[in-house]
């Protein structure tokens, strides 16, 4: 890679992340126990305002044990945006439930709340609102819904690291929510995961079933008396968590700025649209995603992002819808309908260089090689 190369999203790694993980190994706490995974997951619940953090070892899995916490399993259905990451659904399958898909809404590419209830059969368990690209889904009416049908709402919070809804964190808006920190996430420690709530029994479910069904409570017998999972976090892990946690104000705000310079930037190019914030929504804008109207801006999308990657750019597609995806065609999910917003949005869509360490020039630099390539 050469150096003038400008990736997608650099992890950022600005606080005390190597002296809590040299910590770790010189005292020998290298695996699933120890200080840091403890006050990894109190001080990142405690930012969420959420009362329980587990940690885990992705996001994928946070999902699937938010999902067995609730006891969603064979025979339900759990509706979700169709406008997502793969593993919302595949997370799902893992339970044996049906993942039921609701259209985007065109102006944040979030579920589409007013889709929601035509979906609802005597199978629906679950609602899981995915907060796409860090703007908040709009849930008020959501919970309305999830009340009126007595229905659990699971957080895919896998994006949406300090975003607000109405000024209410989000992580804290539903039953039980599900964290990644993925390399490339506002707040990273490469590989992990956490699941939030402030149901006591939902978080004893959740340490139960991360840890093989070890009793959470008493001596370890080698009985177990349900199947679990090992889906622990190692210490290690933990430590470069509480150290990225300690400056979660800083590294949101970060993203916010990269936001604000590419609207900048970018405010004169015909064809070019951004996700809209909405009043009631502070978005963590985890990626900087942007629709490319190729009758108005002159190239399409690919095209666009070969012209970036000429000139050391990296950039990534938007999501495939999941009526789209062959694995849950396979799976016996009712891909039938129309789903004309998640598919243009798959059509167009792509994001561009979104690192919290992004100088702005780099953003300047970016925003003029889309100028150029409109008139190429």
């Amino acid at each position: 890679m050469s150096v003038n190369f400008i990736p997608v999203c650099e992890p950022f790694l600005a606080g005390n992340e190597r002296e809590y993980v040299l910590d770790a190994i010189d005292t020998g706490w290298i695996s699933s126990a120890g200080k840091y995974i403890s006050k990894f997951e109190s001080s990142f619940a405690e930012y969420c305002c959420v009362k329980h953090g587990i940690a885990v070892c992705n996001g994928t899995v946070a999902l699937h044990l938010a999902l067995t916490a609730l006891g969603i399993g064979k025979g339900d259905e759990v509706i979700v945006s169709n406008f997502t990451m793969i593993a919302s659904a595949f997370s799902i399958c893992y339970t044996g439930a049906m993942p039921v898909f609701i259209d985007a809404e065109p102006e944040t590419w979030n579920i589409d709340v007013n889709k929601i209830e035509e979906k609802i059969t005597h199978r629906t368990k679950a609602i899981m609102v995915v907060h796409i690209y860090g703007h908040p889904c709009d849930m008020d009416p959501i919970i309305e819904i999830a009340k009126k049908h007595k229905l659990r709402i699971i957080e895919d919070a896998a994006e949406v690291h300090g975003a607000t809804y109405k000024g209410r964190k989000c992580g804290s808006l539903g039953d039980i929510a599900a964290f990644s920190f993925f390399a490339n996430k506002i707040i990273t420690t490469g590989e992990g995961g956490m699941v939030l709530t402030d149901d006591d029994e939902l978080a004893d479910n959740c340490r139960y079933f991360k840890n093989l069904c070890f009793p959470i409570n008493g001596k370890r017998n080698y009985l177990h008396n349900d199947i679990g999972f090992n889906y622990r976090m190692s210490n290690v892990i933990a430590a470069i968590g509480l150290a990225q946690t300690e400056k979660f104000p800083n590294y949101v705000e970060m993203r916010k700025n990269n936001n604000s310079l590419y609207r900048k930037y970018l405010s004169g190019v015909k064809g070019i649209s951004f996700q809209l914030e909405k009043p009631w929504a502070q978005s963590a804008y985890w990626m900087n995603g942007i629709l490319v109207n190729p009758d108005k801006f002159g190239l399409t999308r690919d095209k666009l992002r070969e012209y970036l990657n000429i000139n050391g750019i990296d950039s990534r597609l938007f999501f495939t819808g999941l009526n789209r995806q062959p694995s849950l065609q396979k799976y016996g999910c009712d891909c039938e309908d129309d789903f004309p917003i998640s598919d243009t949005l798959a059509a167009n869509g792509m994001y561009l260089p979104s690192g919290s360490s992004l100088l702005e020039e780099q953003i300047e630099f970016i925003s003029e090689i889309i100028q150029k390539a409109s008139h190429s």
